[in-house]
């Protein structure tokens, strides 16, 4: 049975009132304020103002979110013949349902919907917008406004749902001139609007591709050489890098030995004055010294590692020639890498 006005004002003010704050309202200033919009929105249903009563139930339904307060908007909307808002209002009360233990009046509201969308559908119309050149060729990314409204390219080209009445098509594109058109279309009808631009010959013209650009600078290719031209003779340059790799290896190395040579000292200075590991207060900066002479050979021999095993690859990675040449600007400085079996290390006259 559908719900009369004066008892969906009623059934508005007392339900609202109790359903609970979490599942339908943010306080009780939010549930009091929509009781009041709806029973004004009620009122402005009855008297057939319907802008009016559409402001005041959209209103309540954002503060209070209620199938009596939704399907108060439905009927505005369709007073004004925005059916297809109407009938999308419609489908979203089904769709929601009402919660188990919900009132009794919101399962109301939901047959009513089910009712009255049936008799909203045909009046839903619908139009098709294709967009063509001139010539009747694609335009590519064309910006459509319907109503003042973008319209989702992806809905061009098939039957789109509109409310009936006058409606003005905005339709534009880089390099074309613009369009603008009007129609009309009746209740339930369909209409097809075909829009075609022209070219616009003072719009400037569109950016090449990059790879375009690139191909349009790049100079002619001369004919392949043979296999035997193709081969760039050889400079006889070579990288001075492997070289300084393998200078900070063998100071690496140096230095580690050097430290390593001081560290044994010390410690046979810590053997003959401590006891089973027991130094007396005299022996404190033989001890520092030991510790700091070991860390220091430690760095020393890992750095000197590191840089004879770098430059090893690197002269190998080289380009062919004496690789074990040393690069022009090196004059009286020779290293070459020393490896052996349990060894790496760096030889050289400086």
């Amino acid at each position: 049975m559908r719900l009369s006005s004066a008892r969906l004002a009623v059934a508005v003010s007392f339900t609202l009132g109790a359903v609970a704050a979490p599942a339908w309202a943010q306080s009780d200033d939010d549930r009091a304020t929509a009781r009041a919009l709806g029973q004004d929105g009620q009122q402005a249903l009855d008297s057939k103002d319907y802008p009016k009563a559409e402001d005041r139930y959209r209103r309540a339904d954002k503060l209070v979110h209620a199938p009596t307060l939704m399907i108060g908007l439905a009927r505005a909307l369709a007073g004004e013949g925005k059916y297809v808002e109407a009938q999308e209002t419609y489908n979203r009360m089904i769709r929601e349902g009402v919660a188990p233990g919900g009132p009794e009046v919101f399962k109301r509201a939901i047959e009513d919907a089910k009712k009255e969308v049936e008799a909203v559908a045909p009046k839903v119309a619908g139009v098709t917008i294709t967009v063509k050149t001139a010539t009747g060729g694609d335009v590519g990314d064309p910006k459509v406004v319907l109503d003042e409204r973008p319209v989702n390219t992806a809905s061009l080209g098939v039957r789109r749902a509109i409310d009936p009445g006058s409606h003005v098509l905005r339709v534009s594109a880089d390099g074309f001139k613009p369009a603008e058109l009007s129609f009309t279309v009746t209740e339930g009808g369909s209409a097809d609007q075909p829009v075609l631009l022209e070219k616009d010959a003072g719009a400037p013209a569109p950016p090449a591709p990059v790879g375009a650009v690139q191909a349009a600078a790049a100079p002619t290719a001369a004919p392949a050489a043979s296999p035997a031209a193709q081969t760039p003779p050889s400079s006889g340059k070579r990288s001075a890098l492997p070289w300084v790799a393998l200078g900070i290896g063998g100071a690496g190395l140096v230095f580690g030995g050097i430290t390593g040579l001081l560290a044994v000292g010390d410690h046979s200075t810590l053997a003959n004055n401590c006891n089973n590991g027991t130094c007396p207060p005299s022996q404190d900066g033989n001890l520092s010294s030991y510790h700091t002479m070991g860390l220091l050979s430690t760095v020393g021999f890992i750095v000197g590692g590191v840089g004879a095993a770098a430059g090893v690859v690197l002269l190998l990675a080289q380009p062919g020639g004496d690789s074990a040449t040393p690069p022009s600007g090196a004059t009286g400085m020779q290293i070459a890498p020393a490896i052996g079996l349990g060894s790496l290390g760096a030889v050289g006259t400086f």
